[in-house]
């Protein structure tokens, strides 16, 4: 007598396409991009949204239809604002003046954070941590509040310096000249000298203290172990300290824009690309080539830092 197979009994016995089980990866990217979603939505907020912004400002130009006595219009103008900034004298001197200024005062500020590391490398670690705390105090004041300060200091109705000068007959001028950009780059390193003292010294203390020993049994001195051993392990961090560097001095605003309140005549409206830029968009008025200038500035920065990158990599390699 033959068994006769069930449809049901056929679909089992009979080998079929299993269900395909659902991709862990797919929902792990789903969950990081919801983790990430925060950092997403303030970036598009205070990064991409005002450089659109900014971008399609800069194509429109203010004009005042007659004689300049009537009522001005904003009209759609294309690149001329950007034709018209590649041409302004006054804007590429403030960019050449801050990038020389820049380059000297950061050279200096980076080498006393060497060699502050390097002193503070050698120092038992009880001290290192108070050593390393006075320092970064500077960083941890506002830079507003920090330039009132020097600027009390550099007054000259009531700073302190000039009374003690004064009083051992010396006669000192913080600004004019070639003053002025040191009173600045004293600032300006006061300001930054703990903050990359901080990231060099951490590099420093990852390196393994083997090479030291082998180095001091081959009869090293601590300084030869400094230039041959510790400064060659850690260009990389002096290479992402001096590019941040640079690009933190080619947006410079605060400082220059206190001190001008007593120095005028040595610190003009256009002593920066930033400054030229303020005095632009809230004093002139003309949002439009401000918001060019703005743009022009982001990218001859992005050149700058991608260029001095390439090349201090190359020569590291």
């Amino acid at each position: 007598m033959s068994t006769l197979t069930r449809p049901a009994e056929v679909a089992t016995a009979s080998p079929g396409r299993r269900p395909s089980p659902r991709r862990p990866g797919r929902r792990g990217a789903r969950k990081g991009l919801f983790f990430a979603l925060p950092f997403l939505l303030g970036f598009l907020a205070t990064y991409v949204v005002p450089i659109g912004y900014a971008f399609s400002q800069s194509l429109y130009e203010k004009k005042s239809s007659g004689l300049g006595f009537g009522p001005t219009r904003v009209v759609f103008t294309g690149f001329a604002n950007f034709s018209s900034v590649l041409a302004d004298g006054a804007f590429w001197s403030s960019m050449l003046r801050t990038l020389a200024f820049g380059t000297v005062q950061l050279t200096v500020m980076l080498g006393l954070s060497l060699l502050l590391a390097l002193l503070l490398d050698g120092v038992a670690a009880r001290a290192v941590r108070f050593f390393r705390a006075a320092l970064l105090i500077p960083y941890v004041v506002p830079a507003v509040v920090s330039t009132v300060m020097w600027l009390f200091l550099y007054s000259p109705t009531g700073s302190p310096l000039l009374d003690m000068a004064h009083s051992a007959g010396a006669d000192i001028d913080f600004f004019g000249g070639l003053n002025t950009y040191l009173s600045l780059g004293n600032l300006l390193t006061w300001q930054g000298v703990g903050f990359n003292m901080i990231l060099i010294s951490a590099a420093l203390q990852a390196l393994p203290r083997e090479l030291y020993e082998a180095a001091r049994l081959d009869g090293a001195r601590e300084w030869r172990i400094a230039w041959s051993i510790k400064i060659p392990n850690i260009t990389g961090i002096l290479v992402l300290t001096g590019m941040f560097s640079l690009i933190g001095r080619l947006q410079l605003f605060a400082e220059p824009l206190l001190l001008r309140q007593i120095a005028p005549e040595s610190i003009n409206t256009d002593f920066t690309p930033m400054m030229e830029i303020y005095d632009k968009a809230f004093k002139t008025g003309n949002y439009q080539y401000a918001a060019a200038e703005s743009l022009i500035l982001a990218v001859v920065t992005g050149i700058i830092a991608f260029v001095f990158y390439r090349v201090t990599n190359r020569k590291m390699s």
